[in-house]
C-alpha cells in the first residue's frame, strides 16, 4: 500500500478501468496495492467485441460494496448505418439506471472518438440524451480533448503515438471540442459532469478557474494525464492555491487498470498521493506503467494540501456527485443487457456472440 494515501480513510478512486472478468483477482490486487477503498469502473463500450460494460457489471455483482460502475454509450446502430439496432442514447441512460449503474462514462469528446464517429456532441443525435441525463442528474465521467502536445508530432510522447493519440490538420481541434462543450452546457446547465484528466486545462489554471466558475454543476477529476503533474509543478504554489480554492470541485482518480501489476498500481496511485500530500520534488519511479512515460520526462513538485482539502478530493466530492454507496445491481436486468450486447457484437462482427465477454458475464450472473 502507498505510504501516502494511507493517511486518509475511505479513499474513492473515480476513474479506473476493468480489462475483463477473468482479471477479477488482478483488480482486487491492484486496489489493495494502491490503498483504495472503493473504485469507480468507467466502462467504455466496445460494440464489436461485446465488451466494456459487462466485466464492470460482473465486478459490481461480485463485490457490491466496493465497485461503482459508469456505463459507456453504445453507438453500434449509428456506426453500422442501421445494420444492428440499439436503444437510443436517452433510452440507454434509462436502461443503465434500471440495471443499477451509478453513472455514465463518456468518451465522446476525445479526438479518437471523433475520428470513429464524426458526430459533434451538439448534433441532434445527442439532444434527447442530454435532456434525459440532465433531468435524471445522472453522474458522468466525461473525457473531452487530449493534451495540447498531441496535435504536434514533435511533442507527442512516444507512448501516445503507440496508441494513435496524435492528431493533425484533418482532426478536430482542441478549441472546437471546448466550444462544443460550452454550447452543450449553455443549453443543459445542470449536467452532473466530472471532466476527466482535469479537462486538459492544467497548463492554464486561470482558464480552468473561469470554466468552473461559469459552470457550477461540473467537476474535474485527477486521472493522469502525466502532463497535468508536470504542468502544475512549474508553479506548485499556484497549483496549491487553485486546489484549495476549488477543493469541493475536484475528484480523485488514477486511471488504474486491472492489467497493471500491483507494483505499477502502487506507483501510479502513489505519485498522485505524493503530489497532493507532500512538498517533495520527485520523478515518476522506475517500473511505473508506460503511460506515465519514462522517469526522465519531468520533475513533479508536491503541493502539500491541507487535510480538509484532501478529504474532499479523496472522498467527499465523489460522494456528492454520485452517492455514498454503489447502487444495488439488478442481476436479471444486467443479464438481459449482456445478452443484448452479445447479440450486437455478433451482428457487427459475424463472430459467435457466445464467445464474447458479454455472453460470459451473462452466464456467470445468471447462475
Amino acid at each position: 500500500m502507498s505510504e501516502w494515501g494511507s493517511r486518509q480513510d475511505g479513499i474513492i478512486d473515480g476513474h479506473v478501468h476493468m480489462g475483463n472478468s477473468r482479471q477479477e483477482q488482478a483488480m482486487l490486487a491492484v486496489r489493495e496495492a494502491a490503498g483504495i477503498e472503493r473504485i469507480n469502473l468507467v466502462s467504455i463500450q466496445k460494440p464489436r467485441e461485446g465488451s466494456g460494460l459487462p466485466q464492470s457489471l460482473y465486478m459490481k455483482a461480485r463485490h457490491p460494496d466496493t465497485f461503482f460502475v459508469f456505463a459507456g454509450l453504445n453507438h453500434a446502430q449509428r456506426l453500422s448505418n442501421g445494420m444492428v439496432k440499439t436503444p437510443t442514447l436517452a433510452e440507454q441512460a434509462g436502461i443503465f439506471a434500471r440495471i443499477g449503474c451509478d453513472g455514465i462514462k463518456m468518451l465522446e469528446g476525445k479526438p479518437t472518438s471523433r475520428q470513429e464517429m464524426d458526430v459533434p456532441i451538439t448534433d441532434p443525435y445527442f439532444a434527447e440524451y442530454w435532456a434525459r441525463v440532465e433531468e435524471m442528474r445522472t453522474p458522468m465521467v466525461w473525457h473531452v480533448n487530449d493534451p495540447e502536445e498531441f496535435w504536434d508530432p514533435a511533442t507527442t510522447p512516444g507512448w501516445a503515438k503507440e496508441r494513435n493519440w496524435g492528431y493533425g490538420p484533418d482532426d478536430v481541434t482542441k478549441e472546437q471540442l471546448y466550444a462544443e462543450v460550452d454550447e452543450v452546457l449553455a443549453e443543459y446547465p445542470n449536467l452532473n459532469a466530472i471532466f476527466a484528466h482535469f479537462y486538459f486545462l492544467s497548463a492554464d489554471l486561470p482558464r480552468a478557474a473561469r470554466f468552473l466558475d461559469e459552470h457550477p454543476s461540473v467537476r474535474f477529476d485527477l486521472a493522469p494525464g502525466i502532463e497535468m503533474l508536470y504542468n502544475m509543478s512549474r508553479d506548485p504554489a499556484a497549483g496549491r492555491e487553485f486546489f484549495i480554492r476549488y477543493s469541493d470541485r475536484i475528484v480523485f482518480g488514477t486511471d488504474l487498470a486491472s492489467g497493471l501489476t500491483p507494483d505499477q498500481a502502487r506507483f501510479r496511485a502513489g505519485i498522485v498521493f505524493r503530489w497532493l500530500e507532500t512538498e517533495d520534488t520527485f520523478r515518476v519511479p522506475d517500473g511505473a506503467d508506460f503511460l506515465l512515460g519514462p522517469p526522465e520526462d519531468g520533475v513533479i513538485r508536491g503541493m502539500a494540501l491541507p487535510g480538509d482539502a484532501l478529504a474532499k478530493i479523496y472522498r467527499d466530492n465523489f460522494i456528492r456527485a454520485v452517492g455514498p454507496q454503489p447502487k444495488p445491481l439488478d442481476r436479471a436486468a444486467a443479464v438481459e443487457e449482456c445478452r443484448r450486447l452479445a447479440a450486437i457484437a455478433e451482428g457487427l462482427s459475424g463472430a459467435p456472440g457466445s464467445a464474447t465477454e458479454a455472453s460470459r458475464v451473462a452466464e456467470a450472473l445468471g447462475e
